[in-house]
């Protein structure tokens, strides 16, 4: 059965900008209308809605606005719609489940849902219902983009290039939707749209574009300012949206509702109120009050806990009882009584009760002015005659001590004064002891019994241990003097160049048990020079080379054309042996060989305890040739023997002659032997002319100094 063609059906953001063009063309204002489009997409980005007033003052650039804005708001929602096809198209239902924005996301979400059932059930992906151009879409969007996920394989290939093949005008007869460069999300990250001309991404709601034009990324509305928190509430920032979070809690009684706002807690109503049996809970805005269930009877007031409390009606009524009568609280009442005669201070009623005598307050046993004092009676009254070292005091009317510390400080003693009753007494502190006069203090030797393990000095007051030579006060004590281990101190490396051994106020250094002995300073030890002191044992036919802590026995011969050099040098770290060329008569390969002579030298080095930097340990002088100085050169290398690349060799210019330095450049720990073969070329025109070679015995001792 053959299909018909569908149509070509030109987008409506196509429609809508052909539209703008021609209100633009009419209207006479300077305002492009693509810049009035642009504030609709903004307004529908960041506002999400389309209702609120366009302050332009053009007409046609206000219905361009409004346009643009339900276009590019419709587009978000639809795109929220086929996210939620994910989920199954599951959205909340509440009060705004029939709002537009509803209707859009649930109209993509179930397309797109039937787009993919499509797919699944091995059905064309060409849309045939007639449930609008837009829902066509993103039925086709979602059931290719099935088809490609679950379809396409390395095999598949060679048919891609054969589709790209089809004729021009095989592709005009095909649905535009195949050629629509967003299908199945195109190049963009989350939103496309294909206007004809270009592809144009864009972001869900929440996003932003990126400079690339096709990766979205969160946009802090915190930061940007287009949150609409209140105040007191602070601004989180999350993906693709912001939540709003109040500052302070709402307080004891009140709750948070979802609007972040402060609600009464009604305490009676949840039963969270502690009200006893016998009251009623009444709720109050943030708290509760307990009303009592029962009253009181007349003569008592209720309390806060419901407890009847009795009423004392002598002080809150006016005068309850007549004049000559005095008031007694009773309970739930009150009674009068007659008044009797009130005596002042000093006496009191007599038996009859009515006259008033004087009190002796000196009578025994009562002593009012206090023990030992003397007390005369008076009529009313008293007076108290006090014993030396108290006063009588006027308001206790007792005799109270004179604390003569207090009254005369720094006056009686000559370091501490404690009161006694009556008198006073001094005392010395620690290191004094109170002289004759029972006032002044004097120092007290301490030394004279020998607190200190070593050495005492008396100071004033007190007494101060020191320590000898090689010794230290304890922390602990500060009497006892404990053996300074020089060789645990941070610098007890540096004591002694091999070892240091302590000793009790002291150290020793020694030197390892061959090799070396210990120098005349008694901390440095000095290699001895078995070459020397002739305590060796090689032949006659060997050549005894020092090295750090022992020697070596080597024999070097010359080769054939070579001879023993007589100025062999023999110097304080360095013995070489030399040979130079000696050609027979009429030998021209020997004459033309460039080698002119063959050195051995032994070098004797110690391990070397902080390898920081290059050492320079050999020095190969050379004598410039009497070349032009533009064709000579002198070139230095090592040929042999370079362990590990150990060493290396540099070119130097020294008063006036060419040296070469061989340089360690990597630490070497003994004990280690090398040979290394150096060569000394003179080179002119390209060509050696003349050749030196040393041969290099290097000797590095396991110990260092």
């Amino acid at each position: 059965m053959e299909r018909a063609a569908p149509s070509r059906r030109v987008p409506l953001q196509l429609l809508l900008l052909g539209a703008f063009s021609l209100l633009a063309a009419r209207a006479d204002t300077d305002v492009p209308m693509e810049t009035c489009c642009a504030d609709g997409h903004r307004m529908a980005t960041q506002q999400k809605a389309c209702s609120l007033p366009y302050t332009s003052k053009s007409k046609e650039c206000r219905m361009v606005q409004e346009q643009c804005c339900h276009s590019q708001l419709e587009e978000l929602h639809c795109a929220t719609g086929i996210n939620l096809a994910n989920d199954g198209c599951t959205t909340p239902q509440g009060d705004n489940a029939a709002s537009l924005e509803a209707m859009f996301v649930k109209r993509c979400c179930h397309c797109c849902l039937l787009g993919r059932a499509a797919q699944a059930q091995g059905q064309s992906c060409e849309y045939s219902l007639m449930a609008g151009y837009q829902c066509g879409l993103v039925f086709r969007a979602c059931c290719v983009k099935g088809q490609e996920s679950a379809d396409f394989t390395p095999g598949d290939v060679g048919d891609l290039q054969e589709t790209a093949k089809i004729s021009e005008g095989e592709e005009e007869q095909e649905d535009p939707y195949l050629n629509d460069r967003c299908r199945g999300g195109g190049p963009c990250k989350q939103q496309c749209r294909d206007t004809g001309n270009e592809v144009v991404c864009s972001c869900f709601v929440g996003y932003q574009l990126l400079s690339d034009g096709v990766s979205c990324e969160d946009v802090n509305e915190c930061i940007t300012g287009s949150h609409n928190c209140r105040l007191g509430e602070s601004c989180i920032n999350t993906v693709g949206s912001f939540r709003c979070q109040r500052d302070s809690s709402c307080g004891t009684g009140y709750e948070l509702t979802e609007d972040n706002d402060c609600k009464d807690i009604d305490e009676c109503e949840s039963g969270i109120h502690n009200c006893l049996p016998d009251f009623i809970c009444q709720n109050t805005l943030g708290s509760f009050r307990c009303r009592p269930k029962l009253q009181c009877k007349s003569g008592f007031i209720q309390d806060a806990l419901g407890n009847c409390i009795d009423i004392n009606e002598c002080l809150s009524i006016s005068a309850p009882c007549p004049a000559g009568q005095t008031c007694i609280n009773t309970e739930g009442s009150y009674t009068c009584q007659k008044n009797v005669p009130n005596c002042g201070r000093g006496y009191h009623l007599n038996e009859e009760g009515n006259r008033c005598v004087d009190i002796d307050e000196c009578s025994s046993p009562s002593e009012p002015c206090g023990p030992g004092h003397l007390c005369v009676n008076s009529p009313g009254s008293f007076r108290c005659e006090c014993k030396a070292g108290y006063y009588f005091d006027g308001i206790s009317r007792t005799c109270v001590d004179i604390n003569e510390c207090r009254r005369y400080p720094g006056r009686l003693c000559g370091h501490k004064c404690e009161n006694t009753p009556g008198s006073y007494y001094c005392s010395c502190t620690l290191g004094f002891r109170l002289s004759a006069d029972g006032r002044s203090c004097e120092d007290v030797n301490e030394c004279t019994s020998s607190p200190c393990s070593q050495e005492c000095a008396n100071v004033y007051g007190s007494y101060q241990c020191y320590c000898r030579r090689g010794y230290q006060l304890s922390d602990v004590d500060g009497v006892t003097c404990e053996d300074i281990d020089e060789c645990a101190l941070p610098t007890g490396g540096h004591i002694c160049s091999y070892r240091c051994i302590n000793i009790p106020g002291s150290f020793q250094c020694s030197c390892p048990s061959s090799g070396y002995r210990l120098a005349p300073n008694g901390r440095n030890c000095q290699d001895i020079d078995e070459c020397v002191t002739g305590i060796h044992n090689c032949s006659i036919n060997e050549t005894c080379f020092n090295i750090q802590g022992g020697f070596r026995c080597l024999s070097f011969d010359c080769p054939e054309n070579y001879r023993r050099s007589a100025d062999t040098l023999r110097q304080e770290k360095t013995d070489t042996v030399r040979c130079v060329k000696s050609c027979r008569p009429n030998d021209v390969t020997c004459v033309l060989d460039p080698v002119h002579t063959i050195s051995h030298t032994v070098i004797s080095l110690p391990t070397f305890r902080e390898f920081t930097r290059p050492e320079e340990i050999i020095f190969l002088r050379a004598i410039t040739p009497a070349y032009p100085a533009n064709q000579a050169d002198i070139i230095f290398d090592i040929t042999e023997g370079n362990l590990r690349d150990s060493f290396d060799i540099i070119k130097r210019y020294m008063d006036g002659m060419t040296v070469g330095v061989v340089r360690q450049v990597r630490p070497i720990v003994g004990p280690f032997h090398a040979v290394l073969k150096l060569e000394m070329n003179y080179v002119v025109g390209g060509v050696v002319s003349h050749r030196n070679i040393v041969n290099v015995h290097i000797f590095v001792s396991e110990y260092w100094f």
